[in-house]
């Protein structure tokens, strides 16, 4: 798709949450490249002011900062209230995080932090973008899976269902939608290069790019129901289809034991 059909259909203002590093701040970047004009939203807006500035330099386009805490209710309403005037064609829900550990070695706040940003959030804002890109009669939305999504994942076990939770839903909406012109996209991916990962304790050689995931899922929007960038992804996919759900978990969970970082060593006495 060119570059001003993109716009045209998916323009002229497109939301970017988690847009201050890691695969939210590709997709800006792509994006911006494409035309778009960037809602950026994040915790940190210093980073995201530098971002905006930086491709309103490069591409000319036109910004504006939205500093959220997208783990509380208030985040999302600060979101729903800063864009209300804006003519909005794109959501690209990129916030989250995981882990990379035993269950019962991460804390429970923290895994109910987890379903706040990683699906709570993402369900407030297809509640309030949904009617409005349907109004439109045309738009999209990406939203972030995982390779773990699609099983029961060891040593990442809810990080896994709340990715599971997003394939599911875009699956969905991809079906209730498409008939109103309103693309849903689901990115799968396997590990990236990004912070995320380092916060994650996990083990990156086989990362792909945070600039493959954007670039690979905005290529598919409109074209396919789930894309998975990189590699890994795509073999995983590939060869496990047809596999029984269990041995997928056993399978996973060796992939998962692989990419965790050993423990740090601890200093001689």
């Amino acid at each position: 798709m060119s570059s001003g059909r993109f716009v045209e259909k998916y323009g002229p203002w497109a939301v970017v949450t988690g847009a201050s590093d890691g695969i939210g701040q590709a997709f800006a970047r792509d994006l911006a490249a494409r035309g778009l004009d960037l809602v950026l939203v994040a915790r940190r807006t210093d980073r995201l002011e530098a971002l905006g500035a930086g491709l309103r330099g490069e591409h000319g386009i036109r910004y504006r900062v939205i500093g959220a805490d997208l783990g509380l209710p208030t985040g999302s309403d600060a979101l729903v209230e800063a864009t209300r005037d804006l003519d909005v064609g794109l959501l690209v829900a990129a916030a989250g995080f995981g882990s990379c550990e035993p269950f019962l070695a991460s804390d429970a706040s923290a895994d109910v932090d987890m379903l706040e940003v990683n699906c709570a959030a993402v369900l407030r804002q297809c509640h309030h973008f949904g009617p409005r890109l349907i109004a439109r009669g045309r738009g999209g939305v990406v939203l972030m899976s995982s390779v773990v999504a699609f099983q029961g994942t060891p040593l990442s076990a809810n990080y896994a269902a709340t990715k599971a939770y997003i394939q599911s839903l875009a699956e969905a909406l991809r079906r209730e939608w498409r008939s109103a012109g309103v693309d849903v996209v689901s990115c799968a991916p396997g590990p990236v290069a990004t912070g995320f990962a380092t916060r994650a304790k996990m083990n990156m050689a086989r990362a792909v790019t945070p600039g493959t995931v954007a670039s690979e899922t905005l290529s598919a929007l409109g074209r396919r129901g789930t894309v998975r960038p990189g590699v890994l992804s795509k073999l995983l996919g590939w060869s496990l289809a047809t596999a029984p759900r269990s041995l997928r978990v056993s399978i996973l969970g060796n992939v998962m034991r692989g990419m965790a970082r050993p423990p740090e060593p601890r200093p001689p006495r």
